[in-house]
């Protein structure tokens, strides 16, 4: 079973997340109300990273959802926000931060659980709570690609190698390099970051880039 820290300046949000993963045969093994105190714990005991922690979106010490996530992440955890779902700009400064998805404090306790377990066993996480009210900004939706960087996306994340996607489009491998860094550049300051391949189709997908069954668009 997962090990799981549980963050939240709420007590009572904490005592009732650490009564369901003992019933459910996980181990809490950090409650606390700040980053920095789990942290301190770590360095202290000596333990390896809870395998997710489980982070409320505000805490109450004045920090930022965007130094709780990347403290977190850098210290080698996998990160679920665990928070009201419509607050869509600090929910994507959370994911563009690198935490896994977000579930909502709304959600039933075994949602909840099953998105631990989820993320725990390093699956993505698609929780429509969340997406959709991130989805609804539009400004953070739409990553704004160049033509080329839209051609260039298409062709590498249904499959082709890039330097296959260079020689298609008649452009230096390097050039198409750039492009792919650019795009996932651009993809982590709308907050939907896509660190991989298959991040990548899936975010041509979402766009109209590719068509849902993988295969290249037609415009």
């Amino acid at each position: 079973m997962s090990t799981v820290a549980l963050i939240d300046d709420h007590e009572s949000v904490r005592l009732g997340l650490e009564a369901a993963f003992a019933r459910d045969g996980q181990t809490v093994v950090f409650s606390g109300s700040t980053v920095g105190s789990y942290l301190t714990w770590r360095s202290s005991a000596v333990v390896p990273p809870a395998d997710v922690v489980v982070l409320d979106l505000t805490l109450g010490d004045g920090t930022t959802v965007t130094e709780n996530v990347t403290s977190l992440v850098a210290d080698g955890a996998s990160v679920v926000i665990h928070s009201v779902a419509d607050r869509p700009a600090a929910v994507r400064e959370a994911l563009a931060a690198g935490a896994a998805g977000v579930v909502s404090k709304s959600s039933a306790l075994d949602d909840v659980l099953d998105a631990i377990r989820t993320v725990a066993q390093g699956e993505a996480l698609n929780n429509v709570e969340w997406a959709s009210a991130v989805d609804g900004d539009r400004a953070f939706a739409d990553a704004q690609l160049s033509t080329r960087e839209r051609e260039v996306l298409r062709l590498y994340a249904t499959g082709l190698p890039l330097k296959a996607v260079a020689e298609r489009l008649g452009v230096a491998y390097s050039t198409a390099k750039e492009n792919i860094t650019r795009i996932r550049v651009k993809y982590v300051e709308v907050g939907r970051p896509a660190p991989t391949k298959v991040d990548l189709l899936r975010r041509a997908m979402k766009d109209g880039i590719v068509a849902a069954d993988g295969a290249p668009s037609a415009h």
